[in-house]
């Protein structure tokens, strides 16, 4: 059977992103054959086709989060049905396609209350929000968090849920239009680092008790800031780099600003069981669901206008979550 799917040969701007035919095979043991409705659209994806993130091999399909319906299953598989609605993130790459093969451990069944859209949209960024706040550090009732690009798509959803947990957020954004975002979304604070001290304003927010974590995917234009930001024995949760790589450090950094601790978390390593999967999928849904968490679909590109959605992701002329359709 044969798909549209966007083909990367090299590594590259936009203009790499090529609409062409790709063959897709029947699904194997342990395989399903999934028909995308939606596919996600995050900046991981400019990472991996600019050479940031190495690919494993070219050509390549880009993308690692979609939405659609089961149309077949290879043997032992028991995960999924033909004819259920899942979602997926990770795997290997090649969700920038009209349908594709894959383990069938990697998909969740949608509940009734989450389209398809909603799914494609949320599944990374909300994993992501959900890791970040129940593992990596538990955000609790009476904490106070500063969040960096709080108008993102993680980030519209991490702020929300801080807050709907009895957190008080703090977020960052580069623009006064962005502000506003952010502060329908879940943030007490908004701070314009275009032209403001986030330290400084981080400080007189919290009375010069700081914050006890950092969430930041910012990356090399926030980094050394942040840490002084953080309580001593604060956490700083460094999660992206859109800003650039953070460069190597004296790690004694740490120590002088107080026996801070640094973790770089990803995704995969906090859903590498099926049981963490299933478990964070529920909690997203649960909130998507219950309306606690909103994950508003802001922009919309066909598939075939890939190159399209990735200029308007990489200038930063997206607010919240993107997807492209099929």
């Amino acid at each position: 059977m044969k798909c549209k799917a966007i083909v990367v040969h090299q590594t590259g701007g936009p203009e790499v992103l090529r609409y062409e035919d790709v063959e897709v095979p029947t699904p194997g043991p342990g395989q399903a054959l999934v028909r995308h409705r939606a596919i996600g659209l995050n900046f991981v994806d400019i990472y991996v086709r600019s050479g940031v993130y190495p690919a494993p091999s070219l050509p390549y399909t880009p993308g690692t989060e979609a939405a659609g319906i089961v149309e077949a299953v290879g043997p032992d598989v028991s995960e999924v049905r033909v004819g259920d609605r899942v979602a997926y993130v990770g795997g290997p790459l090649g969700s920038y396609s009209e349908a594709r093969v894959m383990h069938s451990r990697v998909l969740v069944k949608l509940p009734d209350k989450v389209d398809e859209a909603t799914a494609a949209a949320a599944m990374l960024k909300g994993l992501t929000a959900d890791y970040l706040i129940h593992s990596t550090y538990a955000v609790k009732p009476g904490d106070t968090i500063l969040l960096h690009a709080a108008a993102g798509g993680t980030g519209m959803i991490l702020s929300q849920w801080a807050k709907y947990l009895g957190a008080t957020v703090i977020g960052t954004v580069g623009s006064d239009e962005k502000a506003k975002v952010a502060a329908a979304h879940g943030c007490t604070h908004v701070i314009n680092y275009s032209r403001e001290d986030f330290v400084a304003r981080v400080n007189e927010i919290t009375g010069g008790k700081k914050v006890p974590v950092v969430y930041d995917s910012v990356g090399q234009a926030t980094f050394m800031k942040s840490l002084d930001c953080l309580q001593p024995r604060g956490l700083m949760v460094s999660f992206g780099q859109a800003s650039g790589v953070v460069p190597p450090f004296s790690i004694n950094i740490l120590s002088g600003k107080g026996s801070l601790y640094l973790t770089r978390p990803t995704l995969m390593t906090y859903t590498a069981r099926r049981e963490d999967l299933e478990a964070a999928a529920r909690r997203l849904f649960d909130v998507l669901g219950s309306g606690a968490v909103r994950c508003e679909v802001q922009r919309t590109f066909k598939l075939a206008d890939a190159a399209a959605a990735h200029r308007a992701l990489g200038d930063r002329a997206t607010t919240g979550s993107s997807i492209l359709l099929p």
